[in-house]
C-alpha cells in the first residue's frame, strides 16, 4: 500500500467519526435538555409557591394620604404619631385659641375704652405690681404646662429601636428612592413615581403612587435607615408622623412602627434638585407572613436562614468531636 491510498483510508475514517459523533453524543444532549426543561418547569412551579402569600394592595387599601381641601393633620396610624397628634389638638391648639382670643379682647377693649374721644385725660399711671406679676407668672405657667408633654413627645420619637428590629434602609437618589433589606438578604428595590396614566388606571393617587413599594411587616418595629447617594434628601410620611433626613455620608436611623396593614404614602421633603417634586414615597405594610412570602418572590432570606447557614458547619464539627474552622 503506498502513501496516497493510506491517506485515503485514515481520511475516510476520520470523516466516519466527525460525521458520527453528533449520533452518538445527540442521546445525552437530549437527556441534558430535558432535565434543563424540568428544573424550569420546577422552578416555575415554585415561585408561585414562594410569592403566593404575598398579593400587592389594591387601592382600597389606601389608608394614609392627603385629602382635597384638608387643612389638618392626616390620620395617624402609629403610636408616636397618636401621641403627637393628641399633643397638638389637646395641648397645643386650646392654648393658642385662647390666647389669641384673649388678645384680640384686650385689643378691642383698649381701642374703645381709652381712645381720645372716650378718655381726653390719659392715666399717668406708670407701674403695677400685681400687673406685672402676673403678666411675667402666667406666660411661665403657661410654658411648663406646654414643656412637660413636649419633651416626653420628643424622647419617645427618638428612642433607639429594639434589637430584634426589621432593618430597612431607604437611600435617596436623584430622583428616585432605593430600599435595601439587609436582615433578609440585603437585595434593594428601586422605587419610581408610576406614570400618570398608569396611577389613574390603578385606582391609585397620581405623583404619589410609585411602581415598587417600601413593603414592610404591620405591628412590629422596624429601624429605618436614611442616606444621601448624591444630595440630601429627606424621608417623610405624615400618616406615620414620620420625617428623617437622608445625608450622603451620614446614616441616620429612628424607629417606625405601622398599626394596621395598608398603603402611606409620603414624598421627599427636602429640595433636593430640579425633579424634587417628583419623589413619591409609598409605604405598603402587610402582616408578616405576606412579607416573608414576598422577600423570597424578591430572591431575598427569611431573617434566621443565615445565621443557621453559617451556623451549620460548627454544629457538623462540634458533633464530630472537632474544633469549628476560624472565621475569615
Amino acid at each position: 500500500m503506498n502513501f496516497g491510498e493510506m491517506l485515503r483510508n485514515r481520511s475516510s475514517k476520520l470523516k466516519a467519526l466527525i460525521f458520527g459523533l453528533p449520533t452518538i453524543l445527540a442521546p445525552g444532549m437530549a437527556f441534558a435538555q430535558e432535565a434543563a426543561a424540568e428544573a424550569t418547569d420546577a422552578a416555575a412551579e415554585a415561585a408561585p409557591d414562594a410569592a403566593g402569600g404575598y398579593t400587592p394592595l389594591g387601592p382600597e387599601m389606601i389608608v394614609g394620604q392627603p385629602e382635597p381641601g384638608g387643612i389638618w393633620f392626616q390620620d395617624q396610624h402609629s403610636a408616636i404619631g397618636k401621641e403627637a397628634l393628641w399633643m397638638h389638638d389637646a395641648v397645643l391648639t386650646p392654648i393658642i385659641t385662647v390666647i389669641s382670643i384673649f388678645v384680640l379682647f384686650l385689643l378691642i377693649w383698649v381701642v374703645v375704652r381709652y381712645n381720645r374721644k372716650a378718655n381726653p385725660n390719659p392715666s399717668k399711671t406708670s407701674h403695677n405690681s400685681l400687673l406685672e406679676v402676673v403678666w411675667t407668672l402666667v406666660p411661665v405657667l403657661i410654658l411648663v404646662g406646654i414643656a412637660v408633654p413636649s419633651i416626653s413627645l420628643l424622647a419617645h420619637q427618638y428612642e433607639s429601636p429594639p434589637e430584634d428590629a426589621l432593618t430597612v434602609k431607604a437611600t435617596g437618589y436623584q430622583w428616585y428612592w432605593g430600599y435595601s433589606y439587609p436582615d433578609n438578604g440585603d437585595f434593594e428595590i428601586i422605587s419610581n413615581m408610576m406614570p400618570e396614566e398608569e396611577a389613574i388606571s390603578k385606582g391609585l393617587p397620581p405623583q404619589l403612587a410609585a411602581d415598587n413599594r417600601m413593603v414592610v411587616p404591620a405591628g412590629v418595629p422596624i429601624r429605618l435607615q436614611t442616606t444621601g447617594a448624591d444630595v440630601i434628601h429627606a424621608f417623610a410620611v405624615p400618616s406615620l408622623w414620620f420625617k428623617i433626613d437622608a445625608v450622603p455620608g451620614r446614616l441616620n436611623e429612628r424607629v417606625m412602627q405601622i398599626d394596621k396593614p395598608g398603603i402611606y404614602y409620603g414624598q421627599c421633603s427636602e429640595l433636593c434638585g430640579a425633579r424634587h417634586g417628583y419623589m413619591p414615597i409609598a409605604v405598603e405594610a402587610v402582616p408578616m407572613e405576606q412579607f416573608n412570602a414576598w422577600v423570597l418572590s424578591q430572591g431575598g432570606t427569611l431573617g434566621g436562614e443565615e445565621e443557621e447557614a453559617a451556623a451549620a458547619p460548627e454544629e457538623e464539627a462540634e458533633a464530630a468531636g472537632e474544633e469549628p474552622a476560624p472565621a475569615v
